[in-house]
């Protein structure tokens, strides 16, 4: 094949324990999925589900430094367990949604939130505030043959050391077989698609020189710094 430029390298994530990597197609995040969260963004507690994307190339694996992004005064961290999938499929029943899910990791939902609420006010797209380059720092996936299901366990974030988010994953208004289930009656889903599947309460605004610490009980942690 003759491409006119060199096609862009496939975005890949190191699997845990393994030398083996896990190639990404998609990046889905699930809106307002803890009702405290939902709560702090004024929104009911309990919405059907609603889904966003991230380009694929907007994931920083396994963190480190992340550049603050431009057009922005109000950088916001999410910290959430991330989902991904070894096999998909099309409208799914959220009893066999589960059998999709490879293993799951810790992600950062980094949005530029001023730009976020102007586009909400005036009815238009979130990309510019959800998909900006760097927007979403992840760690490496631990298989479901490790992690199991994380059906409950802490879900944290730090900022320089101080408790920001903290939560159990117990409280999501959604939980991962219903996410699943449901994002697949939008689209097909595909082995490599990651599901980012929402944040708890405390989330707040960070600046340049703040190191983010965030994990999930059983999953692992994620360390971040703006620069």
């Amino acid at each position: 094949m003759d491409f006119v430029f060199p096609p862009s390298p496939r975005v890949v994530l190191p699997i845990a324990g393994s030398d083996s990597v896990f190639p990404v197609r998609r990046v889905y995040c699930v809106g307002r999925n803890y009702s405290d969260h939902a709560a702090e963004m004024g929104a009911d507690t309990r919405e059907p589900p609603f889904f966003f994307s991230k380009p694929a190339d907007a994931l920083v694996s396994g963190g480190g430094e992340v550049v603050y992004p431009p057009m922005t005064n109000n950088l916001q961290h999410e910290v959430e367990l991330v989902v991904t999938l070894g096999k998909g499929g099309a409208e799914i029943p959220s009893d066999q949604s589960l059998d999709c899910v490879f293993g799951y990791a810790v992600g950062f939902d980094l949005t530029r939130r001023d730009l976020q609420s102007r586009a909400k006010d005036k009815g238009h797209p979130w990309e510019m505030g959800k998909g900006f380059d760097q927007s979403a720092p992840v760690s490496a996936p631990v298989p479901v043959s490790v992690a199991g299901h994380p059906l409950s366990g802490a879900i944290w974030l730090r900022v320089n050391g101080e408790s920001r988010q903290s939560d159990d994953l117990s409280h999501m208004t959604w939980n991962v077989a219903e996410i699943i289930a449901n994002l697949s009656t939008y689209v097909r889903l595909e082995a490599g698609d990651l599901i980012f599947t929402g944040t708890p309460a405390g989330v707040s605004t960070i600046v340049r020189g703040d190191v983010l610490v965030g994990g999930v009980d059983g999953v692992g942690e994620l360390t971040i710094r703006l620069v």
